[in-house]
């Protein structure tokens, strides 16, 4: 089973990554801002990612990368580490958590679309099943989230809307990018094309708006510093290059399905780490999610 659901573990494995990588980063984020956060993140990565590629492979950088790589690499990464969570980031503030979340629900059947006109993919019966189980166990969760509380109030904001919705379109594109540039590619030198992409584009962001005074304050706070630390190896080191495996191994489609459920993977984090209580229907919403990985995985 490992060996030829090895595309679907990696999706397994990511989404438990994306899990903790959410809860590192929104205590650092709470401290020193996401922007710096962010830009902290992909140099912490890239140290994780250079070591890692001289220890497996002898070759600290992609200088072994070909033009086709770099090219499409480097779209991924702009496109996933930079303009993917601005659009979000926006989202939150215009309509919040919970509709940016449904929002992003959308994103595996664009993937799945564009997989198909762009790389050839198809899906079977069982993977369409299986996809649409999973978002739907996603769904409920997400619409089970307590409505009183004020971040998660539904806002219908036109221009909110099209920011989640971008955000939504960005992860869906930046994946059909990373697997176009991938082939047979090393995948952690292919994480390091995709963060000095996005480092560049920070960079640019940070210069044109003037911000370096805010990213020289935040890596004065030590604590959170520290958990963008913890973030990094689980986000852009772990995170990233498993995501990668997976769409080596299977569609885009279903590793972008598998990679979503980190509304279900976060609930037992909840209730261990944060005491919080787990509606019923949270509960059920997560036998439903599971159930349509199960399919994924099985059948």
């Amino acid at each position: 089973m490992i060996e030829q659901n090895i595309g679907e573990l990696a999706a397994l494995a990511t989404a438990f990554s994306w899990t903790l990588v959410g809860i590192f980063f929104g205590k650092a984020s709470s401290k020193i801002g996401s922007l710096s956060v962010n830009f902290i993140k992909l140099v912490f990565g890239f140290a994780f990612l250079t070591v890692t590629a001289y220890i497996t492979r002898g070759v600290p950088f992609p200088t072994d990368a070909s033009i086709h790589n770099w090219t499409w690499l480097t779209v991924s990464g702009i496109i996933g580490f930079f303009l993917g969570d601005f659009f979000m980031l926006k989202a939150y503030i215009e309509v919040g958590v919970r509709i940016s979340l449904l929002m992003m629900a959308t994103s595996p059947p664009m993937a799945a679309l564009f997989g198909y006109f762009l790389l050839g993919e198809t899906l079977s019966l069982s993977g369409v099943i299986g996809m649409m189980v999973t978002i739907m166990g996603i769904v409920i969760v997400v619409m089970s989230r307590d409505r009183s509380q004020q971040k998660m109030r539904m806002k219908y904001s036109p221009r909110g809307l099209f920011w989640a919705f971008l955000g939504a379109l960005g992860q869906a594109v930046g994946l059909i990018f990373s697997k176009m540039g991938l082939l047979d590619y090393n995948t952690f030198a292919a994480t390091q094309i995709r963060i000095i992409a996005g480092f560049i584009s920070f960079v640019i962001f940070v210069t044109v708006m003037g911000r370096w005074g805010e990213l020289k304050l935040a890596i004065k706070d030590r604590e959170a510093i520290k958990y963008t630390l913890l973030g990094s190896i689980f986000g852009p080191f772990l995170g990233v290059s498993l995501s990668l495996v997976a769409l080596r191994y299977t569609t885009a489609g279903i590793a972008s399905t598998i990679t979503s459920i980190t509304p279900i993977t976060i609930i037992p984090f909840s209730i261990l780490l944060f005491k919080e209580k787990v509606k019923p229907s949270e509960i059920f919403g997560a036998f439903v999610s599971v159930a349509g990985v199960a399919i994924l995985l099985l059948l």
